[in-house]
């Protein structure tokens, strides 16, 4: 349905369209009583048309009118005219994750400001028991105050109504919504959400609960680190299948310089089984903040570097206790070394033809290698001078 400008609904002058949402087609408005502008949304007809459904979603909107939260898109008013039903929202001024990622990566510092806000938005929204279903990029909105949580088009209240209990819709009908990219909005009878950015019990049908947006917030975070997809295929059914079955490949990998700790909290958000997950959106928030604060990444390569220098340092004194070990054996390995020291005596007896002469400290020596000795005797009363090795028992004269 296409609203004409300066066409009204109820006390708001429509100007011009803004695009289409996940719920409905949104047009710039302007609040003729507090001279504001707005935006509108436009709910399909198929809400309209079941009271049942058209009740649950007046419900669930009025929850989400009573949040207030800096990172959340404010609802202000709920109308209906000429059999158009309406929703009043905060008028945002800036530009989508979607479109920010598309002109290159985002600084750390930014890509952990962004993620610590939109997962406080999503805890606020889960304690007041609603949960997104249709968590993506493109229904987050950079604007000079920070991140903007939009289009709760497809939120559904986990707790139900306190009075009437659930609403069951009416038979053939479903409260179930998919995207296509030929067709922007959405139609009954589908699964809930953007299939990228879907968990797998979505999938499969089963109830959606706030795990469910914790698997989204993984799958955006893992976009923001690599701008690509967490899932990706050629048709959809490749995309259910990767959903279901397939783990994307850590971030690192693709962006070398995320921090492992961002790395970490990613693979968290995106296990398989919801049981495995973070399991409330504050727990998200908490790691993210932590990872934020400055130094924490510089804190956490220090330590890495200090693991490896203590290991290091432990791998030398293991092998200086092994060396020292090693020594201490082969020590005790050797025979006992004598602990008398002196002069080694021995007697090496002469022929008996011969007699030293009278002054044997002049008359006797020891080689330098230690394996002879010359001495000087006489024999028939003449002196001669001989030379014996010390392994042989007959000395040799040397002539003249």
């Amino acid at each position: 349905m296409d609203l004409a400008a300066r066409s009204r609904l109820g006390p708001y002058e429509i100007i011009s369209a803004i695009g289409a949402g996940g719920m409905g087609e949104v047009y710039r408005a302007r609040d003729t009583r507090l001279d504001r502008c707005v935006a509108i949304k436009i709910l399909p007809s198929h809400l309209s048309c079941s009271p049942e459904l058209k009740s649950r979603f007046e419900r669930e909107a009025r929850t989400l009118s009573s949040v207030t939260h800096p990172n959340i898109c404010h609802l202000y008013d709920i109308g209906s005219q000429s059999g158009i039903d309406f929703l009043v929202m905060e008028l945002l001024e800036g530009e989508t994750l979607s479109h920010r990622l598309q002109k290159g990566p985002l600084p750390l510092n930014d890509l952990l400001k962004i993620a610590v806000e939109v997962t406080d938005a999503l805890a606020k929204a889960h304690r007041l028991g609603l949960v997104h279903r249709d968590l993506k990029p493109s229904n987050i909105m950079l604007t000079k105050t920070g991140a903007k949580l939009m289009d709760f088009g497809l939120a559904k209240s986990a707790v139900g109504d306190p009075f009437t209990g659930p609403v069951t819709p009416p038979s053939g009908e479903t409260l179930t919504t998919l995207r296509s990219p030929a067709s922007p909005l959405t139609s009954a009878g589908a699964i809930v959400g953007t299939l990228q950015y879907m968990s797998p019990e979505q999938i499969e049908g089963k109830e959606a609960d706030a795990r469910s947006d914790i698997f989204a917030l993984g799958a955006v975070l893992f976009e923001m680190v690599t701008r690509h997809r967490a899932f990706e295929g050629k048709s959809r059914v490749s995309v259910v299948s990767a959903i279901l079955e397939k783990d994307p490949p850590p971030v690192t990998t693709l962006q070398p310089s995320a921090p492992g700790g961002l790395a970490y909290i990613i693979s968290i958000c995106l296990a398989k089984d919801p049981d495995e997950r973070f399991q409330t959106a504050h727990d998200v928030a908490l790691q993210l903040r932590w990872l934020s604060q400055p130094g924490a990444t510089e804190s956490v390569l220090a330590e890495k570097k200090a693991t490896l220098q203590r290991s290091r340092l432990a791998a030398g004194l293991a092998a200086l206790f092994l060396i020292a070990l090693g020594a201490l054996f082969f020590a005790r390995s050797r025979p006992p070394a004598s602990s008398e020291y002196g002069v080694v005596r021995f007697s090496i007896p002469l022929p008996a033809k011969q007699e030293l002469a009278a002054d044997v400290t002049q008359s006797l020596a020891i080689s330098p290698d230690g394996k002879r000795i010359a001495y000087v005797a006489a024999e028939s009363g003449v002196s001669h001078l001989y030379v014996r090795r010390l392994d042989p028992v007959e000395p040799i004269a040397i002539p003249d």
